[in-house]
């Protein structure tokens, strides 16, 4: 049920598909106006047709500086101030382990994971405390803390995300401006075909017999932290499917 618009904004990024997408429409649908980032622009444009006016597509690679600034600078008067960045752009590639990973990959994942998660905070991150109140919404993973065959950078870039998000609690302390992360556990969306290379069958081998998190899971999750009241600050929401939980450690015997 379409709730009536507060004339807030919110900028999410990924927003083309998987928990982006998600995202994106519960807060349309809790009358939130929104902006969406992504590459894709066609979904993006097929996004903000499904609603009601609310959403405003935003093409840029957020890998590269510039492309952030300016495509900041291109939002309508109508859809700012940002009031809530929800940072989950990101992705996984490959599951070599670290002597045969691609380094191409690597760099990959840090530019999406890490650096594109930084230029969207440094950049908004100004206003929010100057207005006294915001939040920064970090998609970050189980992966941060649980090391498993084949995650090594993916997982180094999730550890990243975990002690930015509590440093930036730190800094803005006392401004009003609260912080989360959001760390799902295994969640079905394009996460695994991207990881793959496009290889479908592999990709859902990765969830054969299992129920696992839907992009749903998560968008609730994300309007359950930003809709507490002003003084709550939800620090970190950690989140596995049923079937999923902590393993032993790995031994090598010989």
């Amino acid at each position: 049920m379409l709730q009536t618009p507060n004339n807030r904004t919110a900028l999410v990024t990924g927003a083309s598909a998987g928990f982006g997408a998600a995202i994106a429409r519960i807060l349309a649908a809790n009358g939130w106006r929104v902006v969406i980032a992504g590459r894709r622009i066609e979904r993006l444009r097929d996004l903000a047709e499904s609603t009601d006016g609310n959403l405003y597509p935003l093409p840029f690679d957020i890998r590269t500086r510039t492309a952030v600034n300016q495509a900041l600078a291109t939002i309508p008067e109508e859809f700012l101030p940002i009031e809530v960045l929800v940072n989950n752009a990101g992705l996984a590639l490959g599951l070599e382990p670290s002597q045969r990973a691609s380094l191409d990959d690597w760099e990959i994942m840090i530019d999406t994971n890490i650096r594109g998660l930084t230029y969207l905070t440094h950049a908004l991150l100004p206003s929010m405390v100057e207005s006294g109140r915001g939040h920064i919404i970090n998609l970050g993973s189980v992966a941060a803390d649980n090391p498993y065959l084949g995650s090594n950078v993916y997982g180094a870039t999730k550890a990243f995300v975990r002690q930015f998000t509590r440093n930036l609690r730190a800094d803005l302390l006392g401004t009003g401006v609260r912080v989360t992360e959001i760390a799902p556990g295994l969640a079905e969306t394009e996460f695994s075909i991207i990881r793959f290379k496009g290889d479908r069958k592999q990709a859902a081998n990765v969830y054969r017999g299992l129920e696992p998190l839907h992009p749903a899971d998560i968008a609730h999750t994300v309007i359950w932290a930003i809709e507490q009241p002003p003084h709550v600050n939800i620090n970190l929401i950690e989140l596995m499917p049923t079937a999923q939980a902590w393993g032993p450690l790995e031994v090598c015997r010989t």
